[in-house]
């Protein structure tokens, strides 16, 4: 198992998580076969945004004993009510419900406390600006929580946490079918049954997203990984072509500051399919040439850092390159970091001698020689 570092959290977490809600639907021991083969394979980080008291419990036996392996995810603002779950911001509840997370999961701390699915603007600034966020980073001064989070679907609200400077991370949905689209406060509109003509490549919030939190140190953990399964089938996926799980895996882990996907599991064998990634080949990974020739919403024109352009002659990292490049174009002045880790490269865009034989691999039809000369001129 390889690990990443979240943010600037300064966690290691495995690049292969678990997302615990498909357990809700298991029996305890069922719970922890699934728990112990994913121990087994190294993988250390689980979310639990569910309140049902029950599968708490099975979670919380399950990690008895070893919990100090797991980083976990744990949500302010997911509570029971009266049989069943209700996302609220009212804080006497929010407050008894992340007690109860923690009685459950039998521990006195949650490594990553989650501001639990803030999807709206308004939702977000009456969290961050009201008694909600000051209840969560007094959990903080406590030690009851490590690190804040928040979990949220829109991109828009995703750009505000990360400008906040309160939030150090994030759980965002990621996958090619929702990178498409521009950004929603209706969770609904994600999964309809066919998008609009027009719509190819990642759009562009996202893009911006995804590197502000490479640049920032806001680390990005995924849900929905596979759309809801809707990628695996030819049918029901918005490009008119499947993906596998592992081309869907390798998708989010190329994104800018992602650092772990949280994959639902029902068996011990879905988590052997999940880690299947681990060794897979560049061929089994590889998303780009399906998206690039795929016969609806292809991608085109856009790096997404899928390294399809190697091997270059003249040595360089060219999807590095073209990461840093990004991240520095953001900015007003390159950030010393940014600087630094170009500059620490064994070969740059300087060395680029523009044969052009990156550009004939490339499935998305980047200028990527362009692109060295732009970076060239940037970073040096």
């Amino acid at each position: 198992m390889r690990y990443r570092e979240l943010g600037n959290t300064g966690l290691q977490v495995s690049e292969i998580g678990l997302g615990a809600e498909w357990l809700e639907r298991h029996t305890e021991e069922e719970v922890k076969a699934v728990i112990q083969r994913c121990e087994s394979y190294g993988i250390n980080i689980l979310d639990c945004w569910m309140s049902n008291p029950e599968v708490r419990t099975k979670i919380g036996n399950a990690i008895c004993g070893h919990r100090e392996k797991w980083v976990i995810q744990g949500h302010f603002g997911s509570t029971w009510q009266e049989g069943q779950y209700v996302r609220t911001r009212d804080l006497p509840k929010v407050k008894e419900a992340f007690q109860d997370l923690l009685t459950r999961l039998q521990t006195d701390y949650i490594d990553l406390g989650m501001i639990h699915f803030v999807d709206s603007e308004a939702e977000f600034r009456q969290v961050m600006e009201g008694e909600f966020l000051a209840y969560v980073k007094e959990q903080r001064e406590k030690g009851v929580i490590r690190h804040i989070g928040m979990s949220t679907h829109n991109p828009h609200v995703a750009k505000l946490a990360a400008l906040s400077g309160e939030i150090e991370m994030l759980l965002f949905s990621v996958n090619p079918a929702f990178d498409l689209l521009p950004p929603s406060e209706d969770l609904n509109d994600y999964f309809v049954e066919s998008y609009g003509e027009g719509l190819a490549g990642i759009d562009p919030l996202r893009e911006e997203l995804y590197k502000l939190c490479e640049q920032r140190g806001v680390g990005i953990t995924v849900m929905k990984g596979y759309a809801g399964g809707r990628l695996f089938d030819a049918r029901t996926s918005p490009f008119g072509v499947a993906l596998t799980p592992v081309q869907c895996l390798h998708y989010a882990l190329t994104r800018p500051a992602v650092a772990s996907v949280l994959v639902g599991y029902d068996t011990p064998a879905h988590v052997d399919a999940a880690v299947a990634y681990e060794a897979a080949t560049e061929e089994e990974r590889d998303y780009a040439s399906v998206l690039a020739k795929a016969p609806r919403h292809a991608y085109s024109g856009q790096c997404t850092y899928c390294g399809h352009c190697a091997p270059c002659p003249a040595g360089i990292d060219i999807a590095m390159v073209n990461k840093l490049y990004d991240l520095a174009a953001m900015q007003p002045e390159v950030p010393a970091t940014v600087r630094a880790h170009y500059q620490a490269l064994s070969a740059t865009a300087a060395d680029c001698i523009a044969c052009g034989g990156c550009e004939t691999r490339c499935p998305f039809g980047v200028p990527v020689v362009e692109r060295m000369e732009k970076a060239k001129a940037l970073l040096g």
